[in-house]
Parts: C-alpha cells; structure tokens; sequence
C-alpha cells in the first residue's frame, strides 16, 4: 500500500483554519487533535495569508485531453480546504480606537469574500484576555452583522478564567459547522448526480467520488460505501465508450481510477467487519478486469496492475480488525462453495500476486523488450515523462522560453515510456518479498506444504537471479518435506535445480543430489526420468572413478558419503546386518550375514567392502577380484576376504556371511559398512538390524526378490549387535562373617581370595553397602549438618594381612589403591598364583540398627597387564547382616525416701506425661536418680562399667555441669546380662546454684562387651561403649521441706517415735497446720489438730509416741500438713508410712546394728 498516496490510504480528517492571534493557534490545535474525532488545523498568524484558501484559476500547461480525477484534489480538501474558518479578533481592537475598528471589519470583508466563493462557514472568535476587559455591545452586534454570522457562533474566548469552557465550546461549534459544510458540499454533488445535468460519464464517476469523500469525512461510512460502488460501476460503463484519450491511455486511466475506487471500497468493508463481503468484493473486482488485458505489447503493464490489486487487499486483510474473526463467523461463505478458506487468509494473495502476475508481467515485459527495435532511445524519451494533472494520465514536460508545457502523449511514445520504467525496475526482489511474506503467514496457520510451494518459488527466483547459495538453503527445505511425504515427481524437480546449484561449488553435494535423483523411484508416464536417471548415474560414476572429462574425485579432493538411518541417500546404498547367534564366548567364532541394497538404475561395481565394528579387533575387509582398484586393508592392518565380484543389481540384496571372532567380553556391535568406488570416493552407510529395518520414505522395498537374509526367520529376529560373554573366573571369593550386628561394637567381615586356576593380575576389591529394604544408609535430619553419626551404617576401615617373610608368598598391598568411603571401600589386590591365598578384613560399625545387603566385588585380569587388550573377569558375593540395637538405656528420678520439698513452680504448673516439659528438682537437696540397662539383643553381655560424666556447655565450654552426681560404686565382678534381662544402678543428685534456668545431669556411659566373642565381631579391652544424654532439668530453692523419721520396724506392745520434721528455708515465717488421723492399730500420744509457726532459717518437729497393738505390716496414723502461705498441703505416700510390727523381739541384733550404722551415715550426709 506503500504505492498509495497517504491521504487514499488514511481516512480523512476535518479540517478548520485559524486566522490571527497566532499565540493562541498551538493550544487550541492541541485540545481539537484530542476531541473524537479529532479535527485537523491550518493555523494563519495574520489575515494577510488567507489567499491561501483561495480558489485559483485553472492553470493548463498545453492541451489537455481532460481526465476523469484530480491527481491532488483529495489532498487539497485534506490539508488546504478547511470547512470551517475561525477569525481570532482581541477584544482591545475590537473595543479599541476607530482605526483599529476599520482593520478588523477590512480583515472581516476580505475573509468573507473568500469564504463565500467555497462556501466555508465562518466562525467569530473574540479573544479576552481578563475579564476586566469590556466590550461595547455595539461594536459586537455591528460585528456579527457584518460578518453576517448567526449569534451562537460568536463566541467569548477567555484564556484567564474558563479556558476549558472556552475550547471546548470551540469544539463543538467547529464539529457541527465542518459537518453542516461537509454535507452541504455532498449534497450539491448529489444533486447534480439525481438531476442528470452532466451527459459525462467522467463527471459522475468524480460527483460520485467526491460525495463518497465528503460523507467520509461526516463519518457516514454507510454512504460514502455507497456512492463509491456507484463510481466503480458508472466507470466500468466507459469501457469501450470514450473516446477521450488513445486507445491504451484511456484503459490505464480507467483502471487506475478503479483502483482506487477498489481499494476505498474494501478498506471500508473490512474496517466495518464485513469480511465475506469485503472478499466477495474483490473476487467480483479481480473477474471484471482480468480480462481487461490491453493492447499486447503493453501486456506488463496489466500483469503488474493485477499484482498490485492482489498486494493491497492482502495488507488490508493483514491490518483490519474484521480479518481476525474466527473461521466459524465465515462459514456460510465456504459452506456455499464459492469462497475457499484460504481466501480469507493475506498470506494466499500475497503468494497469489507473487506467482501469478508478477512473473507473467517480467515474461510479457522481456518480449516486448526483445520486439523492440530502438532500445537504445527508451532512457532519453522517459527522462520527459511525467505524471499528469488527472489520475491515470502522463504528459511529456517541454520548455518553450521561460515556461513550461505539458503536452499529451500518444500511444507508441507512452509505451515506450513504461517500457523503459519496467526495464529499470528489478522485479524479482518484490517477488521473493511477497512469497517470504506468505511463508510467514502461512507458517502461522502450520499449513506446511504452502510453506513449502513458496520456498519453492522463491529459490526459483533466486536461481534466476545467480544466487545459488539462497536458493540451495530454500530448495533443501523444500526437499525435506516432498521425501518425507513421498512427492516424488515434485522432488525430482528440487533436485536438478540443486544439482545445477552445487555444480561448480561443492562436488560432495553434487554427487549426493546426483544419486539421490538416480535412486528415485519413476512414475508412470514421465519418460523423461526414465530416460534421464542412467544417464545422471553414468555421470556420478565417471566422476567417482576419475574417467569425466570436467571434474572428478582426485587424491587431493577425495569425497566421502555418510548415510545414517535418515539420510535420503539410504534409497542408494542400504546395508543389513544379522549375528546368526544372540551371544558368543571371547576368542570363539559366529557368523555374520552383510546384505547390500541399491535403487540405482544400473549395476553398482563395488571396488572393495570394510565392516566396521565397535571392536576394532574385528574389522575386516571384502576385496572384489575383478576389480583392478587395489586395496589398502591390507596396509592398515585388517583382516581381508575375497570376493568373486561385489556387483549390486537394481533392487536386488547382495547378501555376504563371514565369521568374526571378538577378542574381549561386552558388546559386540556392527557400525557401518562401507564401499570404496574408486581410489578416493567411499560411501559409508550406517549398518541397520533387519528386525528393525524400516521402509524407505520414497519406495516401499516393491518388487523385492527375497528377504535380506537366506534365513527368513533371522530376518525378523536378526541384530547387528551380539553380546559377548566374559570367561568364566577361575578365583573363589569367601566372606566369613555370620550372626547379627550390634550397635556401636565394630563388625568385622573377612574377606578371603582364593586363585583356583587363574593369576590374578591388577585385582581391585569393591566392598558396597545397601538397605536391604530399599532406603537409604543416611538419616534425613535436615536441622543437623552432615556428619558420620547421621548415617546408620559405615565402614571404617579395612585391614590389611601382615606381609610374610617368604618372598615367594603372598604381596602386601601397601603400595595399591585402597580407598574408603561411608559406603563404599575399594583395595586393591595383589599379585596371586595359580593357588594362592590373599585375605583382609572390612570393618564396619553400625549407629542406628538398619538391615544391610553387603555386595563385594572382586575385578581381575587373568593375563598380564602388558597385554594390549586386557579382559577383566569378575566375582560377585553378597552377605545379609541384621544390624540390631544392643542394650537400651532407660533412667528415673525420685525424691529420697520420707522426704518431701515443697516446689511452687510444680503446683501452679503440674508436671504433663510424655511432654517435653522439664523435670523440677529442689535446689542443693538431694535426689535419687535410677539408670537402668536393658539388653534387647539375642546375646549374652557383660557389663564392664556404668557412669554418668560431665558435659561441656556449647555457650560457655563448661565442663563443671550445674548438677553434682554422686556415684555409688563401681560395678563389681562384671555382671552378665542375658537377653531381655535389666541392670539398675541408683545415683545421688544435688543441683547446684548457677545463673541459668536448666540444669545439666551429664551423659550415662556404659561400656559392655560380648561373652563369646565370634567371627563377626572385634574383641577390645575397653570394650564397647554406649552412651545416652540424659535430659536437662530445672531446679528452684523449696521454701519447705517435710521428712519423716520412724524406725524400719516394731515390736508388739514396745513404744517408739515418730517424727515429723518442717523445715522453713526462708527468710519469712511460716504459718504451718497439721491434723492427725487415728489408726486402729497404734495407740498415740501428741497433738492431732494444730496451727504451729516456723521461724525464718529454721525447722519444727511433731512429735508423737507410738505403741503397736497388732503385729504385721500396719499402716501409721496418717499426718496432713498445709502451708498456709502456699496453699499446699502435704500427706506422706502410703509407702513411707507403714512398718512392720514384730509379735516379739527378733534374734538380729548384729544386722541390726548394720542397719543403724548405715542409718547413721546417712544422716549424717
């Protein structure tokens, strides 16, 4: 659309002129560009310029043969034209002196004069620049007289005050005038069209454009629509009627004036939505002048015109709103038939301008070129031409003096003109830039094979042009699709022109379009393939074996062909290889099978065959002996087979079987087969299973003789890949260890190497640890970082032998590789003898009880290590070990017996089972805490020491601890736990007073061993040691403390005491009341109910005599004592408040005594 004038191309907008006070021009040219629509200005500083909107006479340059449209009469109305004229006026002329007065009404009379000519409307703008200025009621009316304008279109413009009322009265006024002018001017032009004033078709063809024009600018879109189909049909009706112009003249003129007409005409249905409409439209546009072709030397001309027609539409479709709706609104249109889909896609008219008339215009453009005579003269004669004053029309521009002269042309001179324009132009850059714009579209709607017919045109362009290198990359795009859909015919014409594109500058691609072109497939009734593809191939031959005449493969361009499994070349050369056997033993023979394929349309003689494998030990060549091209296999060392001929008939398996015998265990694998032409021109083709062999895209194996394989069966099972199993080891792998595995004790596991018939060369033990339940070794404790106690299983090290003194025994493996890891260990083995022995030991420790699978791996060569090709055997053991937990450790803590503090803190807040809050103690008093171990394994232990050691702080590094531990004694004769039996040992507790809320007790560290210990397991003198933290506590200063004293036991009828001690441990008195309960078996002496008072730092005793009266375990008379203070009241447990009463006194006087003394020793502490 570029062609187009901007002002066809853009709808028009009104415009308004502002005449004098030019200071105020920018600000209302800026409010009317933003009013909806917006209203263009043409600002005059003075009144001096308003000749500008003059109308000027006709000024004619020569004679004139008229026209049908002004060339610029559109852009005059647009930017020169105004529909409305706004006079600026300052109040102080207008309220000014007489001679400022006279200026303004001689300002006034010019300007009106000119409006009246064009019929403009006339607007009064009194400019006030405050509102103090005054303006005489007079000189307004006498203003508005002489203008001869109505009241409402003089108005006030205060700049001071109300600015924004003030342009926007402007607004409105200046839209409804421009539309009253617009539609008065329609409705003259209309008139003379209803009334037939004119017999001239050219004027109503311009009446009906100008209507059509003037209703554009009101925004009738309905109307204009319209009177522009009335102009495109009253103009279709001087086809062959006028006689105005030449013959050729008068047909451009025409079609350039229904150009546009065209272009209006859809631009206004698409922007309106009417897209079924709009491409109706230009299919009843493109019927009616398709056939408008001209004169024939002026053929181009038509070519390109249609081009041209077929370009605007697609940019119009491409930029409209009503092109985007969705297929489903248009489905009416393609249900009837008439309108394909594609039809409302830009990128089909875009492809369809490109190939349909663009190219035809360069053909008919180069035959009117060679049917001229006088080629030399076409530059010097369109230097003259130029456009007319009338759409359509060109004159010669002469000089005749001083002035200049348009005069008409003929016919043979405007042929020749556009024949030197066309001359000068370069079609094919449009042509290519048209068809890469239709890709585009057309890849955005995934419409692949018009992607593909476009590319394809455009590398004809290209190729036309010289460009070889853009054409190749489009032709081999294109050349992708047609093989993967099977277009032969359409393929066959992609490759000559690649063939013709890579001639001279890539012999390889040469030959491989060459080939590929040979090996097509041909279709019935195209006998110019048949006859074509021997000779392409006799061609590609020559060059391979260095016979053609123009370039051939030499020793210093040698040419090497890859065919893989996607390679459009598999159609030349295609090879299967079949094992017979699916596995073989190292050193031992199996055969091989090689079919050869070719769709080549002669014989292929092949030179000399070399099967490659992934062993290279294996490769091995095929020399054909009627062949004189020597052989080189020989040289590089493989091994070589004859062949009586090695000659490929077209479409015929040449099928070969060898033995192969691999050198090492693995994987055995054909590669590639490849076929030496020649001395320097090889084809290496990817070797392919037939099992899995699968069609070509272009031939469906059609007319095959057989199978690829004598054995049908090995065609549908047979592989190009073979597995070679390793040799069986001669070496026996022991792991003695047995029984269960315990927490915290280190498990040995011996290993045991034995050589049974092999030496053992560059042996490596590989020890592996794995849950034999699937999970991991390693504890996901995401607060902890990582460490060796977050795993529940590691080895630890390995132990080696000792090295003996006889040189002829077994090596030490100080100098080998010995690695180990958390779960993972590697030594390396030494040198062994056909009956040698070589052990070590892997130790592993177990944190967490976890049931492990232990893999062990022994990898050896048999051979020595200077062997080129060293074969590694391999031995696998594996050994179940049930990790488990030893002995769990379980404590309590207890207050000592008859004794009990009074803990505010566990009152108001009583302690919760199974939580994690504190256990309180009373500070510098005594507790009792009882460590238990329990043995929860299978096995007898012995315990070898218990004891609960200090730990450091992690703030302050403390080691003192805030609680003091008194021990009991060491444990005597090593007590033996047997399984699920429990030892128990007491401690004292006494926290201390420190400056922190929590008090730590210490860690228990428990050192126990096995009874028995096996072959699994590591005696140590220390033994084994478990340790368990116990949990921080809480102390706080009992402001009471209540201990009872009796004796441990009774005599019928004998009195004793009984106290009851209350100790007040601060500095306020204490209120204390106490009751007595009476028991039925004591007789009592003492208070039973009573209030007592506690001085501060000191205590009280309740004292009471009893007397027995039954003998047996009886219950003491029950004593409740309450704090007053505190709200705490205080009954002993009836464990603490029984004895047993003897009927007479018992015959144990001696251990009696040790009671009393340990009693004492107590008390004492």
């Amino acid at each position: 659309m570029e062609d187009y004038p901007e002002e066809l191309r853009t709808p028009p907008v009104t415009l308004i002129s502002l005449v004098g006070c030019p200071d105020l021009h920018s600000l209302i040219s800026t409010h009317l560009h933003s009013e909806q629509p917006p209203i263009n200005t043409l600002a005059l500083p003075d009144f001096s310029k308003i000749s500008i909107m003059a109308r000027s006479p006709a000024k004619t340059l020569g004679p004139s043969f008229g026209g049908i449209l002004k060339r610029d009469w559109l852009l005059k109305h647009r930017t020169k034209v105004p529909a409305v004229v706004a006079a600026l006026f300052s109040s102080h002329h207008i309220s000014g002196d007489p001679a400022q007065w006279l200026q303004v009404c001689t300002d006034l009379e010019n300007l009106k004069t000119i409006t009246r000519r064009r019929n403009i409307k006339l607007v009064l703008v009194v400019v006030q620049s405050s509102t103090l200025d005054e303006l005489s009621e007079d000189r307004m009316i006498a203003l508005r007289k002489r203008a001869e304008v109505e009241s409402k279109h003089v108005i006030i413009f205060n700049n001071a005050t109300d600015l924004s009322q003030s342009l926007n009265r402007l607004g409105s006024t200046f839209a409804e005038l421009a539309n009253t002018y617009y539609r008065d001017e329609g409705r003259r032009f209309r008139t003379h069209i209803e009334k037939k004033t004119s017999n001239s078709i050219e004027l109503n063809v311009r009446y009906c454009f100008k209507v059509a024009v003037y209703a554009e600018f009101r925004r009738d879109w309905v109307e204009a629509l319209r009177f522009y189909e009335d102009a495109y049909y009253t103009l279709r009706e001087m086809i062959g009627t006028s006689t105005r112009l030449p013959v050729v003249q008068r047909l451009v003129e025409i079609k350039s004036v229904g150009e546009q007409l065209h272009f209006k005409i859809s631009t206004l249905l698409l922007h309106g939505g009417k897209l079924i409409e709009a491409v109706t439209w230009f299919r009843r546009h493109n019927a009616s002048y398709s056939r408008l072709t001209g004169a024939p030397e002026v053929m181009f001309l038509h070519c390109e015109w249609m081009s041209r027609q077929f370009l605007a539409f697609a940019e119009l479709l491409e930029t409209s709103s009503g092109s985007s709706q969705s297929m489903s609104s248009v489905g009416i249109g393609i249900a009837d038939g008439a309108i394909t889909e594609w039809e409302y896609r830009p990128a089909y008219y875009y492809q369809a301008g490109a190939a349909q008339y663009l190219k035809d215009k360069r053909s008919c453009l180069e035959l009117a070129l060679s049917m001229l005579e006088t080629a030399t003269e076409l530059e010097d004669d369109a230097g003259s031409v130029v456009p007319s004053v009338y759409v359509g029309q060109f004159a010669r521009l002469l000089e005749q003096g001083a002035e200049l002269v348009m005069q008409p042309l003929s016919d043979e001179d405007y042929i020749r003109y556009t024949l030197a324009e066309g001359k000068r132009f370069k079609d094919s850059f449009e042509i290519v830039a048209l068809f890469k714009r239709s890709c585009e579209l057309f890849s955005n709607h995934k419409a692949h094979r018009m992607v593909a017919y476009c590319r394809y045109k455009m590398a004809r362009e290209y190729f036309s042009a010289g460009d070889f290198s853009n054409a190749k990359q489009l032709f081999d795009s294109v050349s992708s699709l047609y093989r993967q859909e099977g277009w032969a015919d359409m393929l066959w014409e992609v490759l000559e022109y690649l063939r013709e594109c890579t001639r001279s500058s890539s012999l390889k691609d040469f030959i491989e379009y060459s080939l590929e072109m040979a090996a097509l497939p041909t279709s019935s009734g195209l006998d110019v393939q048949s006859s074509q593809r021997p000779t392409i191939y006799d061609e590609v031959i020559a060059i391979a074996r260095g016979e053609s005449d123009c370039f051939s493969v030499t020793e210093d361009h040698p040419v090497h062909l890859e065919i893989d499994l996607v390679s459009p070349l598999r159609v030349v050369l295609l090879a299967s290889v079949a094992f017979h056997e699916p596995s073989v033993k190292p050193g031992a023979s199996t055969m091989i099978s090689v079919s050869l394929l070719s769709q080549l349309p002669r014989t292929l003689e092949i030179d000399q065959l070399e099967i490659q494998f992934n062993q290279s030990e294996c490769n091995f060549s095929v020399a054909n002996a009627a062949s004189a091209a020597g052989s080189d296999a020989c040289h590089r060392g493989l091994w070589v087979e004859t062949a009586p001929a090695l000659a490929l008939p077209p479409n015929r398996w040449l099928r070969l079987t060898y033995c192969v015998k691999p050198g090492h265990s693995g994987k055995l694998e054909c590669l590639s087969v490849v076929a030496r032409i020649g001395s320097y021109f090889k084809i290496c083709c990817r070797a392919e299973s037939p099992a899995s062999l699968n069609d070509l895209t272009l031939r469906k194996f059609e007319g095959l003789e057989s199978y690829p394989t004598l054995n049908p069966a090995l065609t549908f099972s047979g592989q190009k890949a073979i597995q070679v199993e390793e040799v069986d080891p001669l070496v026996d792998l022991n792991l003695g260890a047995s029984g269960p595995a315990l927490v915290g004790e280190v498990f040995v596991v011996p290993v045991t190497v034995a050589s049974k018939g092999h030496c053992i060369y560059g042996g490596e033990l590989k020890v592996n640890l794995v849950d034999s339940r699937g999970g991991s070794l390693v504890s996901a404790r995401e607060s902890e970082p990582f460490s060796m106690e977050n795993s529940h299983v590691e080895i630890i090290g390995i132990a080696e032998p000792e090295p003996k003194d006889d040189p002829q025994s077994q090596t030490g493996s100080t100098s080998g590789i010995k690695k180990v890891q958390q779960v993972f260990g590697l030594i390396s083995v030494p040198f062994l003898n056909n009956g040698d022995l070589w052990s070590c030991k892997f130790e592993l420790k177990w944190h967490r009880p976890k049931p492990i699978m232990l893999y062990v791996s022994l990898s050896y060569s048999p051979q020595g290590s200077d062997e080129s090709s060293t074969v590694k055997l391999h031995v696998h053991r594996s050994l179940h070990i049930e990790g488990k937990t030893s002995i769990v450790i379980s404590h309590q803590l207890m207050q000592p017996f008859c004794q009990a503090p009074l803990l505010p803190s566990r009152r108001m807040k009583p302690p919760v089972p199974d939580s994690s809050q504190l256990v309180t103690l009373p500070l510098t008093q005594r507790s009792i805490l009882t460590v238990g171990a329990k043995n929860c394994s299978e096995l007898p232990l012995r315990l070898l020491s218990l004891s609960i050691e200090a730990e450091a702080d992690a703030d302050t590094d403390d080691v003192g601890g805030s609680c003091l531990v008194q021990h009991g004694g060491e444990i005597k004769d090593a007590p033996l736990l047997t399984a699920g039996e429990e030892f128990k040992k007491v401690f004292a507790v006494i926290p201390e007073e420190v400056n922190s809320t929590k008090h730590r007790i210490g860690t228990v560290c428990l050192r126990w061993e096995r009874v028995n210990v096996g072959s699994g397991t590591t005696a140590s003198p220390e033994g084994v040691l478990t340790k368990y933290k116990l949990p921080d506590v809480s102390a706080e200063m009992p402001p009471l403390v209540v201990s009872l004293e009796c004796p441990p036991h009774a005599i019928l009828g004998h009195p004793f005491m009984y106290y009851m001690r209350i100790q007040n441990q601060t500095e306020l008195l204490q209120e204390i009341r106490f009751s007595l309960v009476d028991s039925q078996s004591f007789l009592l002496s003492g208070s039973h109910d009573d209030t007592v008072f506690v001085l501060p730092r000191s205590e009280h005793i309740l004292r009471y005599k009893l007397v027995p009266l039954a003998s047996g375990s009886q219950q003491l008379p029950r004593v409740t004592v309450t704090a007053v203070r505190y709200s705490a009241g205080f009954q002993p447990p009836v464990a603490s408040s029984s004895v047993f009463v003897f009927p007479s006194r018992p015959n144990f006087q001696l251990a009696q005594t040790e009671n009393t003394r340990i009693m004492e020793s107590v008390a004492s502490k």
